[in-house]
């Protein structure tokens, strides 16, 4: 199973990455980087294009030994286990921030982890999701991205789209803000319910409809006109998704417990964002209008 999700998740790589790029019209920057510890990864970015500021598709495939902080770090109750501190972990996590304000920023990934040997109960699991933070709401796209991710969870008994939807809701939330970062749609850990082969099965389902949940979003709002002012919300929302990333992630942390590559840990980040003072918006505006999705998610599929 490690050379397995280890292929797929480079092949998920190169589909995403051919997209983008005819998308974008530039060519990524590929690193390949080693870990002292042990393993490596492949970072691909692109900025300077027509459609994103930044994006960046990450891959990895590490192994070594936890340290207790970085054991906590990963949840789940992984830490009440003092033995098998050895690991392994792969995946593929990607976050693309658009120049457009009216188009949103989306975020997934998806890992396989072993503790010890694997053979262990409770010592392998999957993980990961998919989630979309827009500027502005425009509820249609939220529809499709959800339905696409429900669609997939409906055809695997190991998944359940409604405890994903809300464990997404929960995890993305800027609790010192009381809101959540985006609009949401599926998170999940320790997935291991099922055999091996069955998780895999589910965990590469979703990867391989990232591109269907959200080219056709991007296809409509890559080229929308936009303000100055929407441009500086974009940016002030992009300050919101920075606060998430560097107070509540348990990705980044785990990155930097882990002796990680940093510029690949810290690639989530926007090229730019904004923090300006007791910033507040008029009560009949399109911005409180997202920001009401935010503090009260709502369930975008009725059936």
């Amino acid at each position: 199973m490690r050379q397995t999700m280890a292929d797929m998740v480079h092949r998920i790589q190169d589909e995403i990455c051919d997209a983008l790029k005819q998308l974008d019209g530039v060519e990524f920057r590929q690193d390949e980087w080693t870990r002292p510890e042990g393993g490596g990864g492949r970072s691909r970015v692109f900025s300077g294009g027509k459609v994103f500021e930044k994006a960046g598709v990450n891959v990895s495939v590490v192994h070594g030994t936890l340290s207790p902080q970085a054991a906590k770090s990963m949840g789940g109750g992984h830490e009440l286990d003092g033995a098998d501190l050895d690991f392994f972990a792969t995946g593929i996590s990607l976050v693309l921030h658009p120049h457009n304000p009216m188009a949103p920023t989306v975020h997934a990934n998806y890992r396989y982890f072993e503790r010890g040997e694997g053979k262990k109960s409770g010592s392998w699991w999957f993980g990961g999701g998919a989630d979309l933070t827009p500027s502005y709401l425009f509820e249609e796209d939220a529809v499709h991205f959800h339905r696409v991710h429900k669609d997939v969870c409906d055809r695997h008994e190991v998944a359940d789209y409604t405890r994903f939807k809300q464990w997404c809701d929960d995890y993305f939330h800027i609790k010192h803000r009381g809101e959540r970062r985006g609009l949401g749609g599926i998170f999940f850990d320790d997935v291991n319910d099922a055999s091996r082969e069955d998780c895999f099965a589910f965990v590469t389902e979703c990867a391989e409809a990232f591109l269907s949940s959200y080219l056709p979003i991007l296809a409509l709002r890559k080229d929308m006109p936009f303000t100055p002012e929407q441009k500086e919300w974009q940016q002030i929302r992009r300050g919101r998704y920075v606060e998430f990333n560097l107070v509540y992630d348990r990705g980044t942390t785990f990155g930097l417990t882990t002796n990680g590559r940093i510029e690949s840990i810290l690639m989530s980040l926007p090229l730019t964002s904004r923090w300006e003072y007791c910033h507040e918006v008029a009560e009949d505006s399109e911005e409180n209008r997202l920001l009401e999705v935010l503090r009260e998610p709502k369930n975008w599929l009725q059936d």
